[in-house]
């Protein structure tokens, strides 16, 4: 019984990361880069990939499990530290059109430091007002999706996806 609940849970979780991914594929063009953030064993980066095969995904994580991940192909590159680790932030600034937090946003601000002009952050979050109002002090617009806000409610947490600002021409 035990072994058919993890299998249950492993397919949930696969199902959630590919809505996810799907959410950002209805905006457009595929992103060059992606960065997961708290990726743990990149199993999101290892989901998204079947829908944007060109993106490079690189992964971001306070333990060493990106490493594995790496090694077992679900990240191009391996970060290991937090998003407010100077090393972390001076090789990650500007660098990517995606990046993704489907866990813990209280480092969400200086995360955004590694997103491009117009580039998306996608969020799942348990306090979207916190979100959405982090996200508006760092010039980035919530874009509407087609998600039933009643689906917001049924699960413990709600899907945000805002892009920033693209730079004055």
């Amino acid at each position: 019984m035990q072994r058919l609940r993890a299998r249950l849970s492993e397919l949930d979780r696969r199902r959630r990361h590919r809505a996810s991914a799907r959410a950002l594929l209805r905006l457009g063009a595929e992103p060059e880069s992606w960065l997961d953030i708290a990726t743990g064993d990149a199993h999101f980066p290892a989901a998204a990939k079947e829908l944007f095969p060109y993106t490079s995904f690189d992964g971001l994580d306070a333990t060493g499990r990106v490493e594995a991940a790496r090694g077992a192909d679900r990240v191009e590159e391996a970060h290991v530290g937090a998003p407010t680790d100077p090393h972390i932030t001076r090789a990650l600034t500007g660098r990517y059109d995606v990046i993704s937090l489907l866990g813990p946003t209280e480092h969400l601000g200086a995360a955004l430091a590694f997103l491009r002009p117009g580039g998306h952050v996608l969020v799942e979050t348990a306090s979207p007002d916190a979100v959405r109002a982090e996200l508006a002090a760092h010039a980035c617009a919530i874009v509407p999706t087609d998600r039933h806000p009643a689906l917001d409610r049924l699960s413990r947490t709600t899907r945000i996806i805002a892009r920033r600002a693209p730079s004055p021409a």
